[in-house]
């Protein structure tokens, strides 16, 4: 190839997906980020303005995708990711699984592209296995409030392993666990971000059920390099990439409110329906086939993104 490779990430302007643009950027990479900003926003990428290998186009990727040039890489990342977010746009969420992957493969089997498919560890739903592998089938409530987002992976998936098998796609599946770091929006429904602003503005940090629910949290750099390493791999099956050391909602509760030096109270609210009680990666088949495990420890992590979130706070932005 005598050119640099071609690649387009599909929620470029998203937390997961800025982060992977920049990483992109820096291996060498062509990056056409695609987002219709109903939750990204152009200041995670307002730093890439003016880089001649970037380019952004607002677009909403349910709808046919056209670009004129050769793409070698589709990453497709575009999806409400948080709580909040699918609660409060469910249909979007649905579409962007569903017509947004369609879309998304057939650009991909147009170009001759690979396909790296964003999922994630909410296809296990509930989990009755744990920890849990890709083999698991899961056990999810598709009728219930968080089952847009579930299903919508599922589906998602389902539609990626037809392409591989019917077309020849060569396609990637990242099933994605808790991820954190800078460019969180601060009140997404996430237990970090929510966690941070919290602690930081001195207000109560609300813990859901008894906070006795487990969640594995990945740092943002580690996770983008297990992306890369996966779009990069020939394996085809689903892969975890998620931190597994296990803690508690409440144990996080305690370490943030700590690193925030905030003598914040922790109030308990009632837990939200179908709210995992467990969630903790297998990451045998990340180990094997990518050589990839998390690096950055939870404690650096969350400095990095405390400090952040601080510089929300000094711009008035929290």
């Amino acid at each position: 190839m005598n050119r640099p490779p071609v690649s387009i990430v599909t929620g470029g302007a998203g937390f997961l997906g800025s982060h992977l643009c920049d990483r992109l950027l820096a291996e060498g990479h062509q990056v056409i980020a695609m987002d219709n900003l109903i939750t990204g926003s152009v200041a995670n990428i307002e730093h890439l303005a003016g880089v001649r290998s970037f380019k952004f186009i607002c677009h909403d990727v349910t709808e046919y995708i056209f670009y004129p040039g050769p793409v070698d890489f589709v990453f497709h990342f575009a999806s409400p990711a948080s709580p909040n977010d699918y609660l409060e746009y469910p249909i979007q969420t649905l579409k962007v699984g569903a017509l947004g992957t369609h879309k998304a493969l057939g650009l991909a089997r147009a170009k001759k592209a690979r396909f790296i498919l964003a999922s994630t560890s909410e296809v296990y739903g509930d989990p009755l296995v744990h920890p849990q592998p890709e083999t698991y089938w899961g056990n999810v409530n598709p009728i219930g409030p968080r089952g847009v987002y579930d299903e919508a992976k599922r589906f998602a998936e389902a539609m990626t392993m037809a392409y591989h098998r019917a077309h020849g796609v060569d396609t990637k599946i990242a099933r994605i666990f808790n991820t954190y770091g800078p460019r969180m929006r601060p009140r997404d429904g996430r237990v970090v971000p929510s966690f941070i602003t919290q602690a930081l503005k001195g207000e109560p940090l609300t813990v859901y059920g008894d906070g006795r629910q487990t969640r594995s949290f990945c740092y943002v750099d580690d996770l983008v390099e297990g992306v890369y390493r996966l779009a990069l791999s020939d394996c085809h099956d689903p892969v975890n990439l998620g931190n597994p050391q296990e803690m508690t909602v409440l144990e996080i509760a305690e370490k943030i409110r700590q690193l925030c030096g905030s003598n914040s109270p922790i109030e308990f609210r009632p837990l939200p329906v179908d709210d995992p009680r467990v969630r903790q990666p297998d990451i045998t088949r990340a180990r094997t086939l990518l050589g990839w495990e998390p690096r950055t420890s939870l404690e650096e992590g969350l400095k990095r993104t405390v400090d952040y979130f601080r510089r929300l706070l000094e711009q008035g932005a929290l």
